[in-house]
């Protein structure tokens, strides 16, 4: 067992953590972003990490083969290795012109090469950006290289979001085990982040509004509220970045929407934003993928990862080491109820 990072010793899932999390570091430069990820597992808080390849290197999209290389070796040495990586794909040449499928494989290749070299066992591209195309194009060079691709469900992206049905179809078509989806619970918020909605009270955002999105966030009425205000030009400039999360990157979906595609799941993000959890908000949803994986083949990484860093100037790593403990908890508790009765944040 990797420093007990297995949920516990009767499930075959394995908590990691993102070096996502570290992202105010890697912006501040303080110390280069290589020695960033190695710190994660060196100071003790996961043995398993994903990494984001455009925060790595300079060179990215194309590293080298040493960088690559040093890195997992690195790694290795302090006793962690990298579970899946973040790539992307810049479909754009110019401002006017778009890459053809050849072009958007060309730029995507190295990036899988490095994954490789890394030593990680998948990539990570957001749901329905590769394309049925590219999908195919690309399933030789992932056998090849012994990479899963996941393509990553978030916030508002259900599955029955528009043009998400189609992206299944198209990883369910292909019945390829190298291509998987990737579920992020933000999806799965029963509530808003405490500290997300102090921040928008700061920002000036209307008072009534404010308190549908407190008490009433499943409420159909209450998208449709945020929607409206954003059309009619009142959201308060201050606030607008942080106001697009609502029809982003917070979901308002039950788990049970991830039923009927659990066979093609191979990895979770358990995305927290801060660790208040009042009424269950963040601890409820790690409880419900511990049930949902319940009698499933799963056997795939369960990834802490802290979005809350856009507005919260926390320690990245006390902020992971008490998620992971308190994702280790409950989802124990959601595997088995009579094991694992409950689960509280760690203080």
């Amino acid at each position: 067992m990797e420093r007990s990072l297995q949920v516990h010793r009767e499930t075959p899932w394995t908590l990691s953590a993102s070096a996502f999390n570290w992202t105010p570091d890697v912006i501040r430069a303080e110390h280069p972003a290589t020695d960033i990820a190695a710190g994660i597992v060196s100071s003790g808080v996961a043995s398993v990490i994903e990494l984001e390849l455009g925060q790595l290197w300079r060179s990215f999209p194309d590293p080298s083969k040493a960088e690559a290389v040093a890195l997992r070796e690195r790694l290795t040495d302090v006793g962690g290795r990298v579970s899946i990586v973040g790539v992307s794909i810049d479909d754009w040449l110019s401002p006017t012109r778009r890459r053809d499928e050849e072009q958007r494989f060309a730029f995507l290749r190295p990036q899988l090469e490095a994954a490789r070299e890394l030593g990680a066992e998948g990539i990570r591209l957001p749901i329905g950006q590769a394309g049925p195309m590219l999908l195919r194009r690309i399933q030789p060079l992932l056998h090849e290289l012994r990479l899963t691709l996941y393509e990553e469900l978030q916030g508002q992206q259900a599955p029955d979001a528009p043009q998400v049905p189609r992206a299944i179809e198209d990883i369910a078509a292909l019945d390829d085990p190298s291509i998987r989806l990737l579920v992020d619970t933000s999806m799965l918020m029963p509530a808003l982040p405490p500290s997300y909605l102090e921040q928008l009270a700061a920002g000036g955002l209307p008072p009534d509004l404010l308190a549908r999105l407190t008490n009433d966030w499943l409420e159909p009425a209450t998208l449709d509220a945020v929607v409206a205000l954003l059309r009619a030009g009142g959201v308060p400039p201050q606030a607008h970045t942080l106001y697009m999360n609502l029809l982003v990157r917070f979901g308002r979906s039950s788990v049970d929407v991830l039923r009927d595609i659990l066979p093609l799941i191979g990895a979770f993000h358990l995305k927290f934003w801060d660790l208040d959890d009042t009424d269950d908000r963040v601890s409820q949803p790690l409880r419900d993928v511990g049930s949902l994986l319940r009698g499933s083949e799963f056997t795939g990484t369960l990834c802490s990862e802290w979005g809350g860093h856009e507005w919260l100037d926390d320690d990245a790593a006390g902020m992971t080491r008490r998620h992971l403990a308190l994702a280790r908890a409950s989802l124990a508790s959601g595997f088995n109820p009579s094991r694992h009765p409950s689960a509280q944040a760690p203080a």
